[in-house]
């Protein structure tokens, strides 16, 4: 069972270690081309707000652990440093970040800080050049994603056996604080290790009870309600 999560746009600064991508190496060729035309764009866009105004080469730039890299609010919910041992091992190998800038990755791949916000095309759709090549890799497993990622990247990849959340409040379903249950569902998850949704189903997270699951076209999606103060 893997966990799918959007990027941050949210990171936090600097690093140790040297740019290293080891997870999905088909994509090795299709990520340097798009860092390529990214570099390119850096030099001749004056747009701080979606880019930044760092215009160094991206593989030269410090880095560190993607899942300590995100610091938005999923991730800050998420808390990976202070999980356990075993839960840190599970999220290594089951949860699939969507960068904007460098396609699937996971926990444990070393990228540097940079800056490309939801949305922005650096001077290419990066969104439509990597879902051919994402989709091609995901569909090969055999097993149904939970997707708490933000809608907005479903155009990237959309699973074909999914399992979505909604968040349920006063009636009302839930967008603003809607990171930050996806990050607490995401450490409970960890901290569970659950093989299939069957076992999802009977873990208690804090302030959100599962009510129903609603199933259409193939996407199951598991109804929330949250019941904290």
């Amino acid at each position: 069972m893997k966990i799918l999560l959007a990027p941050s746009e949210r990171k936090s600064l600097g690093g140790d270690k040297k740019f290293n991508i080891k997870s999905f190496p088909k994509l090795n060729p299709f990520r340097d081309e798009a860092i390529k035309k990214y570099e390119e764009f850096l030099q001749k866009t004056d747009d701080v707000k979606n880019f930044g105004d760092d215009k160094t080469p991206v593989k030269t730039r410090p880095s560190k652990e993607a899942i300590l890299r995100y610091t938005g609010v999923a991730f800050e919910y998420l808390d990976y440093p202070s999980l356990s041992d075993k839960a840190k091992e599970y999220l290594n190998e089951n949860l699939i970040i969507f960068s904007n800038l460098f396609g699937i990755i996971k926990p444990l791949d070393l990228i540097p800080h940079y800056t490309l916000k939801q949305g922005a095309k650096p001077g290419f759709d990066i969104y439509k050049f990597y879902k051919d090549k994402i989709t091609e890799i995901l569909d090969k497993y055999d097993e149904e994603y939970l997707d708490l990622r933000a809608k907005f990247y479903e155009k990237i990849y959309k699973p074909k056996k999914a399992v979505t959340f909604k968040f349920i409040k006063n009636n009302k379903v839930v967008s603003h604080f809607a990171k930050a249950y996806r990050g607490t569902l995401t450490r409970h998850i960890a901290l569970n290790r659950p093989k299939n949704l069957d076992e999802v189903l009977k873990i208690e997270f804090p302030g959100i009870e599962i009510k129903e699951i609603q199933e259409k076209k193939g996407i199951k999606e598991i109804v929330c309600e949250i019941i904290e103060n």
